[in-house]
């Protein structure tokens, strides 16, 4: 089979998602076709089954915005002929499977059929696609995708909920791929992080206000009042200053790390104790989930679809949004000896199995046999 994956290229969840199953589909031996503005971040290899082909947007004076969409369609339609594409996954409604229509339409009028998935993330249903401005665009766009997933139920109910959705929707959880994530690196090297007595406690995100980051710092400020800690904060966005001032502020700048944007998240979890996601939404948690499967477990909000995948009392504890009493509380729960740190660090690995990717790829690749059954038709 040969697919054509669409997305965006970044740290953020759908980018990976999307880029660790073209690879994953790779394997499998199928043909895969990165479309986008750049290579992702997690594509490092290119080979005989995998191939990228950049998105360039002519920039005229005329555009006060250059029209990516414009310059996407017309790629995905030269990309799709070339190369004799069979299928096309599209990661957000807009504006991939947007311009993914406009593409299709265009290439039906050359007798070209080819069906089109569309993966909803979250961002592009909960905050972009609510907006007055992009709501009709994105109904429209969910509506004649040929198939329609989500990454989790939560997101499929707020999908239902907020849009005119004729579309069955189907869920297709986020996924891991445990055999990479091994946490016996022989240079984790912890020691350069932390004394043996204290614990390390993690967050991951793009630091949108989103992830509540003052709140993992307030947590953080209560753990280390009982507990000897150290805060590795991994990731940029607008909150990082902020909360840096935030440290000063309560004089614990010393036990906070920043470390910015890293390809290294593995490494980086191999030596931590213990996750923080008190985010006010989140359609899945995949910050979670790479959290759990190197066997860390998870403090969180019980916002969206976190609850779907951090296991009361197994993988973690949840609490309300905000909460951060709570948080703490259940934090020190986690961290108050050895061996009932050790027994949520199992738990969170076997949960986390759950969602490996040899489990998750064979939901995808049922659903492109549906859809390409469903264009026999078209094609003959």
């Amino acid at each position: 089979m040969k697919i054509a994956i669409v997305c965006y290229p970044t740290f953020g969840g759908s980018g990976v998602v999307a880029t660790e199953l073209g690879i994953a589909l790779a394997k499998l031996n199928h043909e895969v076709h990165f479309i986008t503005y750049k290579q992702p971040v997690r594509l490092e290899l290119l080979g005989k089954n995998v191939h990228f082909h950049e998105v360039n947007v002519p920039e005229y004076p005329l555009f006060h915005y250059q029209p990516y969409e414009l310059a996407l369609s017309s790629k995905l339609v030269d990309t799709i002929k070339k190369h004799d594409i069979d299928l096309l996954h599209v990661h957000y409604a807009i504006p991939h499977a947007y311009a993914g229509y406009m593409a299709k339409k265009m290439l039906e009028e050359e007798g070209i059929c080819v069906p089109m998935v569309t993966t909803l993330h979250g961002t592009d249903i909960t905050l972009v696609g609510n907006h007055p401005f992009y709501k009709p665009a994105v109904t429209f766009s969910i509506n004649n995708s040929d198939v329609v997933t989500s990454v989790s139920q939560s997101l499929k109910d707020d999908t239902l909920r907020l849009f005119n959705i004729k579309k069955e929707i189907k869920v297709v959880p986020n996924f891991i791929e445990a055999d990479d994530r091994k946490t016996s690196f022989t240079d984790c090297q912890r020691d350069i992080m932390a004394e043996p007595h204290e614990r390390i406690i993690t967050h991951i995100s793009n630091f949108r206000p989103v992830k509540r980051i003052s709140d993992i710092i307030d947590i953080f400020n209560n753990i280390q009042q009982a507990v000897p800690a150290k805060l590795l904060m991994v990731g940029d966005g607008p909150e990082r200053l902020p909360a840096e001032q935030k440290c000063k502020d309560l004089g614990i700048e010393d036990r906070v790390v920043f470390l910015g944007n890293s390809n290294e998240i593995d490494k980086i979890l191999c030596f931590s104790d213990l996750f923080l996601l008190p985010s006010e939404r989140e359609s899945f948690g995949l910050a979670a989930l790479e959290a759990m499967v190197n066997k860390v477990p998870v403090i969180s909000s019980n916002a969206g679809g976190i609850p779907e995948v951090n296991l009361e009392g197994v993988s973690g504890y949840l609490s309300e949004v905000g909460d951060v009493e709570d948080m703490s509380e259940k934090a020190l729960l986690i961290l108050k000896d050895d061996q009932t740190l050790d027994r949520f660090k199992e738990g969170a690995f076997q949960q986390a199995m759950k969602f490996d990717i040899s489990n998750i790829v064979p939901l995808y690749t049922d659903l492109y046999e549906e859809a390409l059954a469903t264009f026999e038709k078209c094609k003959s």
